[in-house]
């Protein structure tokens, strides 16, 4: 399964809102340095998902806000 988050790094609380007709937005604790935003966003949609953090993978854009995830084994 593919599917579009905005990502809002450096927040007091973590969390994923969903949109209708929109990309999931992500909060994240982490900053958006060495890696440390994306690192919390596969940490947080694996555990909504309920999947491993293995299973998720970030396809594009990993230096911006916006990226494109996917999820194996969720079709």
């Amino acid at each position: 399964m593919k599917l579009a988050v905005t990502v809002r790094p450096g927040c007091r609380t973590e969390a994923i809102e969903e949109r209708p007709g929109g990309p999931l937005f992500v909060r994240v604790r982490a900053p958006a340095r060495e890696g440390r935003a994306n690192e919390a966003v596969v940490k947080l949609v694996a555990r909504h998902f309920g999947v491993p953090r293995s299973a998720v993978t970030i396809i594009r854009g990993l230096r911006g806000r916006d990226k494109l995830l996917e999820i194996a084994g969720r079709d």
